[in-house]
């Protein structure tokens, strides 16, 4: 079996509806964590140059704006807004962004699993792409809901993983100095890695032991 690691030369990086309207939506995960997922997902794409594909409902759309925490780690990019279409492929400005990436393999975040991530992956999936879902960056109304949806897609050939490990996936090792500062900046998003690296870091400034 040829299983092919994803890097930021073949992947684009796509997040859907994280729309602050959404937040009393969440029950299958905390929404910190959701949020922690998507700005992970926002810093990897562009601390290693990856393609980032950003799309929520209508400019003026009721439900409310993208989360604040991402809108800032973002800044400038663009934003594809749609219609109320649950398949982000159903928006033609979407459909071009993707293509204008120029990859074939999307990993997606975003909201709800079981409503528009669900079904764009399942569009993208009918168009030869090939995808994988970040399961700690997506959330459901409920946990049977993000469960059931995601269980749908892996027996459709969809990758499942985890923000942190999609990041070492690209980063491949600290040796590479050119990108281990993005690498650290991305782990920082978890408690317990930030607490390492700033153990690690004092370490460094006290120097070896006398």
């Amino acid at each position: 079996m040829q299983i092919e690691q994803r890097t930021p030369q073949n992947t684009a990086i796509v997040l859907i509806d994280y729309v602050t309207g959404y937040a009393n939506l969440i029950n299958s995960h905390p929404l910190t964590e959701n949020i922690t997922g998507g700005v992970a997902l926002a810093r990897m794409a562009l601390g290693y140059g990856i393609p980032l594909v950003v799309s929520l409902g209508p400019e003026k759309d009721p439900r409310g704006t993208l989360y604040p925490q991402l809108a800032e780690e973002i800044g400038d990019h663009p934003l594809v807004h749609r219609g109320g279409t649950f398949d982000a492929f159903g928006h033609p400005g979407f459909e071009a962004a993707i293509e204008a990436t120029g990859v074939r393999h999307l990993v997606i975040g975003g909201l709800t699993t079981e409503g528009c991530v669900q079904h764009t992956t399942l569009s993208a999936l009918r168009r030869g792409y090939g995808v994988t879902i970040v399961a700690d960056a997506v959330a459901g109304q409920t946990r049977i809901g993000h469960d059931t949806a995601l269980l749908r897609l892996l027996q459709l050939g969809v990758t499942p993983t985890t923000w942190l490990s999609l990041a070492s996936e690209f980063q491949v090792t600290y040796d590479d100095e050119q990108t281990v500062d993005v690498f650290r900046s991305v782990q920082s998003l978890s408690a317990a890695f930030a607490m390492n690296g700033a153990a690690l870091d004092n370490a460094r400034q006290l120097g070896p032991l006398e």
